[in-house]
């Protein structure tokens, strides 16, 4: 092994980021998951329902910014971070997840890197397969690097899996990464995952 690629090892961020493996989904499948990822822009503060809930929000915007800046050194501003977790936010809860949790999986797939691509092609902050774009999307796996985009698959990937698994959280992880029923992949998730809560 040359210098350069044993720095090149010791430098590299590794990521979790397995394969999904491509199902065949039954025709309801599809079109429910394809309806789920058409897209809704987040909710902007003034829409929601009382002031408690707005005050709930903000105090986690503020406190998970804090803790993603250290993470996400590209995110340079305020804003920049507050519109990724505003999309988070939003897609977690439209899917029925704990945000915590997806903030996790994107700390293990991705270390939140927009550009990742793993060694079997996943990509993005959430690692999604290009077939998804197939199966669900619009045939264009280039726009799973844009970061709502890439969200929204992610998020509606993993709940269709925990719906597969019956709500197990441990399956739905290792299906996510392509390493059903093995340990390593969810308990680093969940790890993760204790890092966001609030």
């Amino acid at each position: 092994m040359s210098m350069l690629t044993g720095l090149a090892l010791l430098y590299h961020e590794p990521s979790m980021a397995g394969a999904q493996i491509e199902e065949p989904l039954v025709d309801s499948v599809r079109s429910a998951l394809s309806a789920q990822i058409a897209y809704d822009a987040p909710p902007r503060q003034e829409e929601f329902a009382d002031t408690a809930s707005r005050v709930r929000y903000l105090r986690w915007l503020g406190t998970m910014s804090d803790r993603l800046k250290r993470r996400k050194t590209d995110l340079i501003t305020l804003r920049e971070r507050q519109e990724f977790l505003e999309n988070v936010w939003y897609d977690s809860k439209r899917a029925g997840l704990d945000t915590a949790l997806v903030l996790g999986l994107i700390q293990v797939e991705s270390g939140f890197r927009k550009f990742a691509v793993s060694s079997a092609g996943a990509r993005g902050y959430m690692q999604v397969m290009p077939f998804w774009m197939r199966l669900i999307g619009d045939g264009d796996a280039s726009k799973l690097t844009q970061m709502q985009v890439n969200l929204r698959f992610g998020c509606v990937i993993l709940r269709h899996y925990l719906d597969r698994e019956q709500g197990d959280l441990f399956l739905a992880l290792g299906r996510y990464n392509g390493s059903r029923g093995k340990a390593p992949y969810p308990n680093a998730v969940l790890g993760a995952k204790k890092q966001w809560e609030t």
